[in-house]
């Protein structure tokens, strides 16, 4: 049940970062037609940089949770397939531990970053854009990102400690 729940979270996140994506796609589409028909009266989207930048930033948290729960992060085994299930899910523990600490690093990283942004009251060049909003739309990425690899952490314990349970294929390929 919770890594229904954990996954189903991520997920969505996953989806809301794609969603974004595609909007920044359409934006920027719309924002260079507008410059190429200049003559014709059109222009550009004002601070077009400036949303897809945003939009970005929002994708790139939104993805790191999803790509974490499908164990979908770069896998060198050329020396681990010749290792006991056992054995990798001992080093399952370890790397996720790893991620674990580096996706609570970054999410205290950016918050203290969104802190500061909000207390110098930075903003966007040209849409003014308070830049603490945006720092704050990828802390819902980097909390989901924890919230991930804690689950992760005990779902490789869980492995380790019943074998048989530990999925073959590992990876992206699965």
């Amino acid at each position: 049940m919770p890594g229904r729940l954990v996954g189903g979270l991520a997920r969505w996140v996953a989806i809301a970062g794609g969603v974004i994506l595609i909007v920044i796609t359409a934006t920027t589409v719309i924002s260079i037609i507008g410059r190429g028909l200049i003559f014709a009266g059109l222009k550009p989207i004002p601070g077009d940089y400036e949303l897809v930048e945003a939009g970005v930033f929002f994708a790139v948290f939104s993805f790191m949770p999803w790509c974490q729960y499908v164990r979908g992060h770069a896998d060198v085994n050329i020396v681990t397939n010749f290792m006991s299930r056992r054995a990798n899910a001992f080093i399952d523990i370890m790397a996720n531990l790893l991620m674990l600490g580096a996706a609570v690093f970054l999410a205290w990283r950016h918050w203290l970053g969104m802190l500061d942004k909000q207390r110098y009251m930075e903003t966007t060049f040209i849409l003014r854009i308070p830049l603490w909003w945006i720092y704050a739309s990828g802390m819902v990425g980097a909390i989901t990102f924890i919230i991930v690899s804690a689950y992760c952490v005990a779902r490789a314990t869980h492995e380790f400690r019943h074998p048989e349970a530990r999925p073959q294929m590992m990876g992206a390929s699965h």
